[in-house]
């Protein structure tokens, strides 16, 4: 025959439990909190070498653009002596600088693309970081309580 428990017992027993889950609900807390000032902290970072990279390749396409206006100087004073080549070494330029613009976006591109995995694989595995915390979570409160039943 099992013994019945006191309700003092029961009511200092629950007490402790309720107190026992709360401690455990403010550590999943604080560990949930971590892991998403991390995530945060690494798309700042990601945001940051993003940016760098972008505004290195915008840098380069002003450089480029300030020679093609200086040799457009010095070009435009051949132009009248053999107004032929002036007009294809203009064509060709045109295409060049088009496929210049065209490679600058697709790199441009490519960044933002490496970017967004980079930080799709942070951001999973924070996900997979809060699950497991929950799990834990969840095992424990489930054991905290198991006894009394």
């Amino acid at each position: 025959m099992m013994n019945p428990m006191q309700p003092s017992e029961f009511f200092s027993q629950m007490t402790s439990n309720a107190v026992e889950a709360f401690s455990l609900c403010a550590e999943a807390n604080q560990k949930i909190l971590r892991e998403l000032v991390d995530l945060s902290a690494s798309a700042a970072k990601e945001g940051v070498r993003l940016y760098a990279e972008l505004q290195s390749s915008a840098v380069e396409t002003v450089k480029d653009g300030q020679s093609l206006v200086l040799r457009r100087q010095a070009e435009m004073q051949e132009a009248p002596k053999d107004p032929l080549s002036f007009y294809q070494k203009s064509v060709l330029e045109s295409v060049e600088g088009a496929q210049k613009a065209f490679n600058l976006l697709e790199g441009n591109a490519q960044a933002i693309t490496r970017s967004a995995e980079r930080f799709q694989m942070t951001a999973e595995q924070t996900g997979k970081e809060i699950q497991a915390t929950f799990a834990q979570l969840a095992g424990k409160v489930k054991s905290t309580y198991s006894p009394l039943v």
